[in-house]
């Protein structure tokens, strides 16, 4: 996806307005503005559409596996989402074993990332396939193509709506 933006004649609220769009989410109205008489309810998972991807997942259904995870299991895929869904595991230890906000220690990364089928089980569909699939001979992490750009519209709304995730303080959303 390729968005453009000028930085001379549009605004911050159009360029948020804009990439809120191209993810298909509706605008988030800022506290501030709540009175307005065009104000539009805060985006929710169930602005997210619930069509059929890869292996019966859902965009919906990525964001609940989102935001059921603990902060940092959460950071590790996203990680992996970012690098276009395949990631080496040294390249996943050495980026969290000194991240500024979600430190993960590479002894314990295996544990963090093994979490994410936990939760998986328990919210994601039935009878799929592990989201965050490990090949223990090329030591590397991979996420089916198919459901990369879901985690990517799932990880924008959690973006949005940090109230809406587990281990995240509610009410934090700006």
């Amino acid at each position: 996806m390729r968005l453009t933006m000028d930085t001379e004649t549009d605004t911050y609220e159009q360029a948020i307005a804009a990439v809120q769009a191209a993810y298909g989410l509706r605008p988030a109205v800022p506290d501030a503005w709540r009175d307005a008489p065009d104000a539009k309810p805060r985006p929710g998972p169930q602005d997210l559409a619930d069509d059929a991807l890869t292996g019966g997942w859902t965009n919906q259904l990525l964001f609940r596996v989102i935001a059921s995870l603990v902060p940092g299991a959460r950071a590790a895929l996203r990680r992996v989402t970012e690098l276009g869904g395949t990631a080496s595991y040294d390249d996943v230890q050495r980026y969290f074993a000194d991240h500024p906000s979600t430190p993960i220690l590479p002894s314990t990364i295996g544990g963090t990332l093994t979490s994410i089928k936990a939760v998986q089980r328990r919210v994601g569909p039935d009878s799929c396939g592990p989201l965050l699939q490990r090949d223990e001979r090329a030591r590397r992490y991979q996420i089916d193509d198919g459901l990369v750009a879901g985690l990517y519209r799932a990880f924008a709304l959690a973006d949005v709506r940090p109230d809406l995730l587990r281990g995240e303080p509610f009410g934090s959303a700006t």
